[in-house]
């Protein structure tokens, strides 16, 4: 095959080639290495925790991720940047010569952040896994029991949806963090 084959070639995939995923599942996806299952974990609010607490959690964090080899961490940021609305504002109200007018866009990039703000701490975590293989088990049993693990770490878990997996999909390799439905 010549260049300008491979290069049509590579043209013609679609998203999901270019990422390596051959099929999404209910909880995961599947890739040429095998499956994939996703688990949202949702974050303690670290900043009402005592210095032990937070320890705790660190040691917590550590025994799961050392208890399961095959797990790793995908933190996600989940809100969204306002940082260009926000300079857009700036520079309009440096433009700006009419007071009422010059009044709505401080309101406005105030409201911006507001909205911010409340969300600054919006972040998502998940631990994917590549299931183990056991004999005789389904793997929504396997998936089940992987889950129980982790809750009994202390974390509040839950094995993500379809939904789910599209949106992490979306939010890592695209930044899109405004699509709630896909």
């Amino acid at each position: 095959m010549n260049r300008k084959q491979k290069k049509e070639l590579r043209q013609r995939r679609n998203a999901r080639q270019l990422m390596g995923i051959s099929q999404l599942t209910d909880h995961g996806v599947k890739t040429a290495n095998g499956e994939l299952a996703f688990y949202l974990i949702k974050p303690d609010n670290l900043s009402v925790l005592s210095d032990e607490g937070i320890r705790g959690r660190v040691l917590a964090l550590t025994h799961l991720l050392c208890g399961m080899p095959e797990a790793r961490l995908l933190a996600l940021d989940s809100r969204e940047s306002f940082q260009r609305n926000k300079n857009w504002y700036r520079q309009r109200l440096e433009q700006e010569d009419m007071p009422a007018l010059r009044e709505l866009l401080r309101q406005d990039s105030e409201h911006l952040d507001g909205i911010q703000a409340s969300t600054a701490s919006a972040r998502e975590f998940a631990l994917v896994c590549q299931p183990d293989q056991q004999n005789g088990e389904t793997a929504e049993n396997r998936l089940r029991q992987t889950e129980k693990r982790i809750r009994d770490q202390g974390f509040h878990v839950r094995l993500a949806d379809k939904q789910d997996i599209k949106r992490l999909l979306a939010v890592y390799y695209q930044q899109d963090v405004t699509t709630e439905w896909f």
